[in-house]
């Protein structure tokens, strides 16, 4: 079993590739909105290819932040052990009373 501060760290790595993750998101709309304007503009151009090169490194800078917080659900889910249960549901009791 995870002790609190494994526990307390994995919650905090969570919170920052999250953080991460939005940041990488937002870099991929910009440099795929880059790349489609330069390509536009100036097809085969610098300016083109290096939008793609910052594309393709955003995209797998997300990939890999997308894993990793997967990775630590899936541990942090596991660590947690048995967690607590809600009460089951009673069933309606059958009605006592004859209806006539």
């Amino acid at each position: 079993m995870a002790s609190k501060t494994d526990r307390f760290l994995s919650l905090r790595a969570m919170r920052q590739l999250r953080r991460v993750r939005a940041f990488y998101a937002a870099g991929v709309v910009l440099w795929a909105v880059s790349a489609l304007w330069t390509g536009w503009q100036s097809p085969g151009g610098r300016q083109m290819w290096i939008s793609v090169m910052l594309l393709a490194i955003f995209t797998g800078l997300l990939l890999t932040a997308s894993l990793w917080l997967r990775r630590l659900r899936t541990v942090a889910v596991a660590s947690a052990g048995p967690g607590r249960r809600a009460v089951p549901q009673r069933t309606a009791a059958p009605s006592r009373h004859a209806h006539a």
